[in-house]
């Protein structure tokens, strides 16, 4: 597993880092919450090994990352209300479960015909992002089961050599996931908490959201 750091980053770096995404690679990265392992979610085999990186079982679909509304709009078929909800939010540490469109693969979706999106405001996530050209994967870097890495010693503790580029953030200021809302529903749902608290998102849609299980 080839070792950066981010404060080091140069052009080439990245350069070398989306030519290893466009081969099939495999990348573990710092996020706003967490190191997440990024790939490409158009090809199957990538996507394969974040799966088997992860031991992730095959019915958890993936999220992805996104570096605009307009990105995310090549991924899904978002309903009007998304919008609002992405221009007061992002970028930041809120997902939001959207409709998907049929280009992206089953196995990132887990045949729910919805996605998870997420704009960060991670300046390497971001940069990543923009340099692909498309959105990559952001599942956490972590085995399935375990903690959510926040340094890169836990994500070589956790996946070993599995990835094939480690980008090194120092340590993150969350140890929990991104706030995880569902818009395929009306009123939403706020299915994880995160970063971004329930309160937040109630101000937001004037208390008309639930909880998962309400």
């Amino acid at each position: 597993m080839k070792l950066f750091h981010a404060e080091k980053l140069q052009s080439s770096d990245y350069a070398e880092i989306v030519s290893l995404l466009k081969a099939g690679g495999v990348i573990a990265f710092p996020t706003d919450t967490a190191y997440g392992l990024g790939a490409d979610p158009f090809n199957n085999a990538s996507v394969e090994r974040v799966f088997s990186i992860k031991g992730r079982p095959e019915n958890k679909p993936l999220l992805l990352l996104v570096e605009s509304i307009a990105m995310a709009e090549t991924v899904s078929q978002p309903p009007a209300f998304f919008y609002d909800v992405a221009r007061h939010f992002w970028p930041g540490p809120l997902t939001m479960i959207v409709p998907a469109k049929p280009i992206l693969l089953m196995k990132v979706t887990a045949g729910t015909n919805t996605i998870g999106l997420r704009w960060p405001i991670a300046r390497v996530a971001t940069s990543l992002v923009e340099s692909f050209g498309k959105p990559i994967t952001a599942t956490s870097a972590n085995s399935t089961g375990m903690p959510t890495p926040i340094t890169a010693a836990e994500v070589r503790v956790q996946i070993g050599e599995g990835a094939d580029a480690l980008i090194d953030g120092g340590t993150l200021p969350f140890r929990a996931g991104s706030t995880l809302l569902d818009l395929t529903v009306d009123p939403a749902v706020v299915l994880r908490e995160g970063p971004i608290t329930r309160e937040e998102l109630a101000d937001f849609f004037g208390e008309r959201i639930r909880r998962s299980g309400e």
